[in-house]
């Protein structure tokens, strides 16, 4: 199927397999290249007696057999011309090898033992990379080429790492070009390969060059009659239009689309209109939320037979409707329906942008053992396409999703170990300059972010900022008012906030809107603004109630609840809203967000322990230091230094109200090591729920 290898190279893989027989075939190869052309026409003489007899050596429908009938009847067809050109090529294919054979002889007489050992060390690294080895210095035949294209482009679909790396890829594709220029395939396959690269110019250059080609080759025409011409134009205008919206070229796709559309209604070609409905819903999303052509799309995918488009409406449908607020039983209602489509049609990729997707839905909404839980299944399942072995069926966007969504989540629980094995996994599977390499690039510098920010060292997480907004401005922005904030650049940190939350909420950002605010009522806590902190609050709270977004809207509450601790004395109020919210932060949420709440609750206590009996009292402020060990293991285990001296300084105070000596001291000299270690810029301590 692929190109000839060097005899030597041949001799040696039939070795591997069959030891006995590689020396039969040197001899028959050496009997006919050193012989005469009677010689081979004797061999494919004997090849036909082996399927006579009563017991053959070979049956006619086996693989083997029908491999010998095919190779029998191309030679019985060749003319003798051809024949004479065959048996030259033979005796120069098995010269080649013997001149290689007499070279290398003489190297060894003339080199040591050790260069001896090392070339063969050579050799054999060499062995593996075959692929590399490819030459098109010759022409290949067109089975040979068609093999060599399905074969990368197959790789380049399933595991990427394991294709021809762009370069080589290219490389081997002009050679091809320069012996047929109107191979359109090949054209193809380089505008896949630019891609890879996000190379604008030559993918375009490639598509157009291969929609020309079909045209010019008539390859359409023949399958499709009169109507493959008009055919390759709208699927032209089409992927053109899909190139410019990947590239955000937005006005450009636009018009290829209304091109493909207006030749797509002259042909009456509904499947095309169809897909060109699709791509118009995506350009339209860019705009303004269009669910209309959506669920049309959808409703025609359906009514004309296709599946897969059907199946990813609903997809971008549920997905639309997770940002506007829908709830999550409904949603998995949806979602539910469509992998009945994706099992009842074997579509093995939908089926796992299904669970990425749900993945993606439970984490949005906070439920993290949920997320976890689908994205085990989507990692544990088994691919339904059939590929070749050692081939990874998995490199595709939706496992980066789940990958990246695990390592964040391990992150969030203080797995730093762990979450670094899966990142090192993600980055051996998805190399830099693969298409969904920036996927891991932005977890990877997000969980940096976290660390260095509980651990103080904010110099380091404000030169993360830099790759974080490379990668995703609106993250990267929201953290630089993170850092701005733990520098006590209040104003700075305010306007940037306030230019980010405008942003928000013109694109329609809902989730970050809600932590914009919750940013911004921090800030107003650090400058002792409670009430001013209040209105912001209660309108993050409706927002998150209005997006079903409970893990945010729990969060929020957290937030009232501190600020009614740090402002007024409400004891029985903050109390009873404390345990509305405080389930869903200890059954989902991150180690750290659990540390707060756990430092909330000891707060609370102690400010309700005011107006308690002495006996009750005690008894109060003991549980509050309970409370105050758990949020202490929580914070040690993401290193939150900053959380940790705060509990610390909060215990001491606890520990010497109630004559506990030898405690207070030493919480104080834990406190003061901390302190040290990380000062506080003369900002009052316990100032703020995070």
């Amino acid at each position: 199927q692929g190109p000839d290898m060097p005899l030597s190279r041949l001799r040696k893989a039939i070795e591997e397999s069959c030891p006995h027989l590689a020396s039969s075939v040197h001899i028959r190869l050496k009997l006919m290249a050193e012989g005469e052309l009677k010689d081979m026409e004797q061999f494919f003489d004997d090849l036909s007696d082996s399927f006579t007899g009563t017991e053959p050596e070979v049956h006619k429908t086996s693989v083997v057999g029908l491999f010998l009938r095919h190779m029998i009847l191309a030679y019985n067809k060749l003319s003798f011309s051809q024949v004479y050109k065959l048996y030259t090529a033979l005796q120069q294919y098995f010269q080649n090898d013997e001149k290689k054979t007499g070279i290398d002889e003489s190297d060894m007489e003339l080199t040591n033992t050790e260069e001896l050992d090392g070339k063969m060390e050579k050799e054999e690294l060499d062995v593996p990379l075959r692929e590399e080895e490819i030459s098109c210095s010759g022409p290949l035949s067109q089975k040979q080429a068609e093999y060599f294209l399905s074969q990368q482009a197959s790789l380049l679909k399933n595991d990427e790492t394991k294709a021809l790396t762009p370069a080589s890829l290219q490389k081997e594709l002009n050679n091809l070009l320069k012996f047929n220029p109107d191979f359109a395939e090949a054209h193809y396959l380089s505008y896949l390969n630019s891609l890879r690269v996000q190379d604008v110019f030559s993918s375009t250059h490639s598509l157009l060059h291969y929609f020309d080609r079909l045209i010019l080759t008539g390859a359409e025409s023949k399958s499709n009659g009169d109507e493959g011409y008009g055919r390759s134009l709208r699927y032209a205008a089409l992927n053109l239009a899909a190139l410019h919206c990947r590239f955000g070229h937005y006005q450009q796709a636009e018009l290829a689309l209304q091109e493909a559309i207006r030749i797509a209604q002259e042909s009456n070609d509904h499947v095309c209109l169809q897909h060109c409905l699709s791509w118009l819903y995506i350009l339209e999303q860019k705009i303004f939320d269009s669910c209309v052509l959506l669920e049309h799309s959808v409703n025609k995918s359906l009514h004309f037979g296709l599946p897969y488009l059907a199946s990813l409406g609903i997809q971008s449908l549920v997905q639309q409707r997770a940002f506007a607020g829908k709830a999550a039983n409904k949603l998995m209602d949806a979602l539910k329906d469509s992998d009945l489509l994706h099992w009842k049609h074997s579509l093995s990729e939908l089926i796992d942008i299904s669970i990425a997707q749900k993945t993606a839905i439970w984490r949005l909404y906070g439920r993290s053992t949920m997320a976890l839980q689908q994205a085990q299944t989507l990692l544990s399942m088994n691919s339904l396409e059939a590929v070749n072995v050692g081939v990874q069926q998995n490199n595709t966007e939706s496992f980066a999703v789940v990958l990246c969504h695990l390592a964040e989540l391990h992150a969030e629980q203080g797995y730093f170990a762990a979450a670094s094995e899966i990142l090192k996994h993600l980055k051996e599977r998805f190399p830099p300059n693969s298409q969904h390499a920036q996927l891991w690039m932005l977890f990877d510098q997000k969980i940096q972010f976290e660390r260095a920010m509980n651990d103080g060292r904010y110099h380091t997480a404000d030169s993360l900022v830099a790759g974080i907004t490379a990668l995703n401005s609106i993250e990267g922005v929201y953290r630089k008012a993170f850092v701005l904030k733990a520098q006590n650049q209040m104003s700075e940190a305010h306007k940037l906030l306030q230019k980010l939350l405008i942003h928000c909420q013109k694109i329609k950002n809902t989730e970050m809107v809600i932590s914009v605010l919750l940013s911004i009522a921090e800030l107003y806590w650090r400058s002792s603004c409670h009430t001013i902190a209040l209105p912001v609050l209660l309108q993050a709270l409706a927002l998150s109630r209005e997006y079903s977004l409970q893990y945010l809207a729990s969060e929020t509450v957290l937030n009232l609840a501190f600020s009614q601790v740090s402002s007024i004395s409400l004891p029985a109020d903050h109390l009873n809203i404390l345990h509305m919210a405080i389930e869903p932060v200890l059954a989902h949420g991150a180690v750290l967000d659990k540390g707060c709440a756990m430092f909330l609750v000891a707060k609370c206590q102690v400010a309700s322990a005011a107006s308690y009996t002495p006996q009750k009292k005690i008894e109060a402020l003991e549980s509050a230091i309970v409370n105050l060990n758990e949020a202490k293991t929580y914070f040690a285990k993401v290193d939150c230094k900053e959380q940790l001296r705060d509990v610390l300084y909060f215990q001491a105070r606890l520990f010497h109200t109630l004559g506990k000596t030898q405690e207070r001291n030493k919480c104080a000299m834990l406190f003061r090591q901390l302190h040290q270690e990380l000062p506080a810029h003369g900002v009052p301590l316990i100032n703020a729920f995070k």
